[in-house]
């Protein structure tokens, strides 16, 4: 070999070395973005007063911008410069990151809701009265003048979400070009036993992505919004509480930035690359796209006729091309039947991990910030582990399409399994009178407004539209400290202290201490108990469902024509995004709206984000609609799993067909054509002439 050709080679050779660690780089830098939106979903839920199923929205938003560009992008990108792209996507991806971040710097500071002033000047002696006593109704109960309301509206910026919702937009059509013309590229460059592998690598950088955007969300959840612009010991609620806000928009600033720093080498890169592995195999192939053998062998057989035309193809051609290209893809039975599959997985998944910090912070009482942080720390690196686990054990035991379909499955029913289960492990209710368990000495009737309102209290004037929460000697929980019947307190900011709270005791006999502080109470012992456990069988879940990832998708690769692969790539995202990206935050959200005790209050009256669920609805509804999807997907695997066995031996049959014809036309060739045997077996057979 010249040293010329050698050059060569190790230039294409680093350029796919250089692609590949950019892509993992982007993939890291795309996941850090997506999990970071997705850990401050609560915080912007709060920040702007808006119910689970708006936040749905939002969160969805993302998949929109997907689905306004993915099908033209993943098939006109495929005959473009792929990885300039890449490049432009990730430019917008930032700009959008930016724009999310745009509304804390357009609105005034956050005032959480309060029943009451909390004024640090005062001394801790005893002059603010909790209890009403001497109001016959407490002036925010009242109903507020409706121009007045548009003008507070106005003034505190109560439509500055629609920033958060156009910015993710943009972010998701940044998105777009990544993974459809990024793995599509690495798949026609690289070797064919190296692209699990790889694929792997990616995947694998890529979780790394959610566990710093899942740390950095935990961060920032327990770090005042207003940081920098407020005295914070004025502030009377800690990072514990249902209405504080994080500094949420310090992270879409931090994660624009690691975007737009990805963005850079893929200006760099050409168009594309000599096929990895050709130089020593003597160049006597061309920069075709190339499938395999075993892919070759799999597809139907249409595939025969759709040998790629490296010539130049004009924009007219290509957009001509488009619709038959489609009939063409979709007539692909075992693709149709991925994506269907896919598409039901990721509804469970995308509802999973869009509210599964607000479940563990409403079923077991743990912090937003403490279930951010979990779920980056233990749940994130044994998907990571998962993924490079089915990566290895394919490339290690050579697996073709029908192992990695059993590896797929198998890993799947396994997590089903362990869903399943964690289901029988949650902890009760939140004490909360009036809400969710009756006043001490008096009988519950039903959960509502009214029932706030008790003997104890009635001569307060109580605001019920409020959560200002404290929490009592006796371990339960009051909406408010005039609800809890309190006289006087003393102390300030988080550190005051309520007194001679009436309903505290049992009115037939009143408690020795009848005081409250400031918070919510925390859970039985036994939840912490059960929250481990609850721990456990996720973190082995992830692990189990993650190993299950890469076979799937090399099913997915390995079953589609290689001249449609970028757009088989991106109708999967396309639709799997639009049908499986969309809606769940959404009707999950909704759903999850159905089980509020108790709403807040927006600063110019209305309803604003829930403060407390009624926690046995909230499981019920959660892990039944995530459980019932993934019930649904694994029977959709075993359809697929059987089809997939059925084209195999179709195929079989059909080339064993092919191979007795050859045979039989070798022997009826005329007598030039002679046939030794060359194996001891076949020493007794005649030579045919």
């Amino acid at each position: 070999m010249s040293v010329e050709s050698k050059k060569t080679r190790q230039a294409c050779c680093s350029q796919l070395k250089l692609f590949l660690v950019s892509l993992a780089f982007v993939y890291f830098a795309k996941a850090f973005g997506g999990s970071y939106m997705k850990s401050s979903i609560t915080q912007i839920e709060r920040r702007f007063d808006i119910p689970s199923s708006l936040i749905g929205v939002i969160d969805g938003s993302f998949e929109m911008g997907n689905l306004l560009v993915i099908a033209f992008v993943s098939y006109f990108g495929a005959k473009l410069h792929r990885p300039r792209l890449i490049g432009i996507g990730c430019l917008v991806m930032a700009a959008g990151s930016f724009i999310v971040a745009l509304p804390h710097f357009l609105q005034g500071p956050y005032k959480y809701e309060t029943s009451m002033s909390h004024n640090t000047q005062v001394n801790s002696t005893e002059n603010i009265l909790p209890c009403l006593s001497n109001h016959s109704l407490n002036e925010k109960d009242e109903v507020p003048d409706v121009e007045a309301m548009k003008a507070c509206e106005k003034a505190v910026g109560s439509s500055m979400w629609i920033y958060v919702f156009l910015g993710n937009v943009l972010r998701g059509i940044g998105e777009t070009p990544i993974m459809p013309l990024g793995i599509s590229y690495l798949d026609d460059f690289s070797k064919h036993e190296n692209t699990p592998f790889y694929l792997a690598c990616i995947h694998t950088t890529g979780i790394l992505g959610p566990m710093f955007g899942f740390m950095l969300g935990s961060f920032l959840a327990k770090t005042y919004v207003d940081i920098g612009f407020v005295d914070l010991d004025s502030i009377t609620i800690n990072y514990k509480d249902s209405r504080w806000v994080g500094a949420w928009w310090l992270g879409f600033i931090l994660t624009g930035a690691v975007i737009l720093l990805s963005s850079i080498p893929f200006f760099f890169l050409p168009k594309s690359l000599p096929k990895q592995g050709e130089e020593e195999e003597g160049g006597n192939k061309s920069m075709e796209l190339a499938s395999g053998p075993e892919q070759e062998s799999f597809l139907p057989d249409e595939t025969e006729d759709g040998e790629d035309k490296e010539k130049a193809v004009t924009f007219k051609e290509m957009a001509k091309d488009f619709v038959p290209s489609l009939k063409r893809l979709f007539r692909n039975s075992i693709y149709s039947m991925m994506i269907l599959t896919h598409l039901v997985a990721v509804n469970g998944f995308i509802g999973l991990i869009t509210f599964k910090p607000k479940f563990m912070e409403q079923i077991y009482g743990q912090a937003a910030s403490k279930a951010i942080f979990l779920i980056g720390i233990m749940n994130l690196p044994a998907v990571a582990l998962g993924i490079i686990t089915g990566g290895f054990v394919l490339k290690r035991f050579n697996l073709g399409v029908v192992g990695a379909a059993r590896v797929s499955i198998t890993a799947s029913l396994g997590a089903f399994s362990l869903l399943t289960l964690q289901g029988f492990f949650h902890c009760d209710n939140a004490e909360v009178a009036g809400l969710t368990v009756a006043y001490q000495g008096y009988q519950q009737v039903s959960y509502n407004y009214s029932t706030l309102l008790s003997p104890c209290n009635m001569g307060c004037s109580c605001s019920m539209k409020h959560w200002d929460p404290v929490c009592a000697y006796n371990g339960m929980t009051y909406a408010s400290p005039c609800l809890a019947g309190c006289q006087t307190a003393t102390g300030t900011g988080k550190a005051m202290v309520f007194h001679n709270c009436t309903c505290v005791g049992d009115f037939m006999t009143p408690a020795a201490n009848m005081s409250a502080v400031l918070g919510q109470c925390s859970r039985k012992s036994d939840c912490d108990y059960k929250f481990k456990i609850y721990m456990a069988l996720t973190v082995a879940g992830a692990f189990i469902s993650a190993c299950g990832a890469t076979p799937g998708y090399i099913v997915l690769l390995r079953s589609i024509q290689p001249d449609l692969k970028s757009l088989a790539l991106g109708m999967q995202t396309l639709i799997v995004r639009t049908l499986g990206g969309i809606p769940p935050p959404i009707y999950f959200g909704a759903l999850i709206d159905r089980t509020c005790l108790k709403w807040g209050t927006k600063q110019c009256g209305g309803r604003g984000a829930c403060r407390l669920y009624d926690s046995n609805a909230f499981r019920m509804t959660f892990v039944g609609l995530v459980t019932g999807l993934y019930f649904l997907a694994n029977v959709l695997w075993g359809i697929l799993y059987v089809k997939i066995i059925k084209r195999q031996k179709k195929l079989a049959l059909r080339n064993q067909a092919k191979d007795n014809a050859l045979e039989g036309n070798t022997q009826n060739n005329g007598c030039a054509n002679i046939s030794i045997s060359t194996n001891k077996e076949e020493e007794n057979k005649e030579s045919s002439i």
